[in-house]
């Protein structure tokens, strides 16, 4: 994590084998991840950006990795964000 004043970036966890519209939509997946554990967000907005997401990372074992590489540079883990929306209209953990 790095970051100035009160800007916060992280080393998301990206692959070298995406193309670079994956990267920038996987990135706004994480984006909104982040949202939903921090100010909320429509669990339609979340949906969406899940399903390409998914589209882009097939493989669940690989969707794990990444999940637990997020989790330790965000502190948010994308299976409890996306488990809670599958309940709720809006996502604010």
């Amino acid at each position: 994590m790095t970051g100035k004043g009160s800007e916060i970036m992280y080393d998301y966890p990206l692959s070298p084998f995406w193309s670079t519209t994956e990267i920038i939509d996987v990135m706004a997946f994480f984006n909104a991840v982040e949202q939903a554990n921090e100010t909320g967000i429509k669990k339609e907005e979340l949906m969406n950006a899940y399903r390409r997401y998914t589209q882009i990372v097939d493989s669940k074992s690989e969707q794990k990795q990444i999940d637990e590489a997020f989790l330790k540079v965000s502190t948010y883990s994308i299976y409890k964000t996306i488990q809670f929306a599958k309940d709720n209209d809006w996502v604010k953990l």
